[in-house]
């Protein structure tokens, strides 16, 4: 299977944020990293707004080449804006105001019925729904029940493990999940925390066909460059 790297241009808006002002663009970030191999843009509108804008979202739909994943909380107002703004897919999320990035997955299990109730009207409009979800069996099970088209797994806590040299309970979870995910016919993603080195190990799994990767990308573009820093994902993932 031919594995796909999503790149989340988030922070480039975090730094333009950081002063209010025009500079750097996430849009041109998205031209850059679609030209070095990105299969797709991954973005996460918060309700907060803190970094990707209305506008920024727009643009980004009449320029992207290769596809665009929202990133977004299950509610009414971010609903009409996707379907206003019709990505390829959207990945719905937790979010809670004071954290500085998504923590955890989406409790599907608890909340079932209403994320089931986001997951038709998105796929109404023809959006591709997936669903951010704790590398946890009973998750991915609760998952399917809601009608969704895909999960993408949290590789956070693994990757938090991995700086430790302590990744087997963690790595476990996520093969497992992974595993299951496909054999009830789920789409099966992955993100949160990856970087070039703790990636290798999960690429090894053949169910997960796409990763959507943002902060160490950016970290590292700060010192060789968006379009390299890119490039050494897209390839490593693509197996070049």
């Amino acid at each position: 299977m031919h594995k796909k790297l999503g790149v989340n241009i988030d922070h480039v808006a975090t730094v333009r944020q950081a002063r209010r002002g025009t500079s750097p663009d996430p849009v041109t970030a998205a031209g850059i990293a679609e030209m070095n191999g990105a299969d797709g843009i991954t973005v996460h509108l918060r309700e907060d707004r803190r970094h990707i804008q209305d506008r920024d979202l727009a643009v980004l739909k009449q320029v992207v080449k290769t596809r665009i994943n929202l990133e977004m909380a299950a509610t009414k107002e971010m609903v009409g804006i996707a379907t206003d703004i019709l990505p390829f897919s959207s990945t719905l999320v937790p979010e809670k105001r004071e954290e500085i990035t998504t923590e955890g997955g989406l409790d599907v299990l608890g909340q079932r019925e209403a994320i089931h109730g986001t997951v038709s009207r998105l796929q109404e409009a023809g959006i591709l729904v997936s669903l951010f979800i704790d590398p946890d069996l009973a998750q991915v099970r609760a998952a399917k029940h809601t009608g969704a088209d895909a999960v993408e797994i949290h590789t956070g806590e693994y990757c938090n493990a991995f700086q430790g040299g302590r990744t087997e309970k963690q790595f476990g979870k996520i093969r497992s999940a992974a595993a299951y995910g496909r054999n009830i016919g789920l789409r099966v993603f992955a993100g949160h925390g990856l970087d070039l080195r703790n990636i290798v190990p999960i690429l090894s799994l053949p169910e997960i066909e796409e990763f959507n990767i943002g902060h160490s990308i950016i970290a590292r573009a700060v010192f060789v460059g968006l379009g390299q820093a890119v490039r050494e994902m897209a390839d490593l993932i693509h197996g070049r």
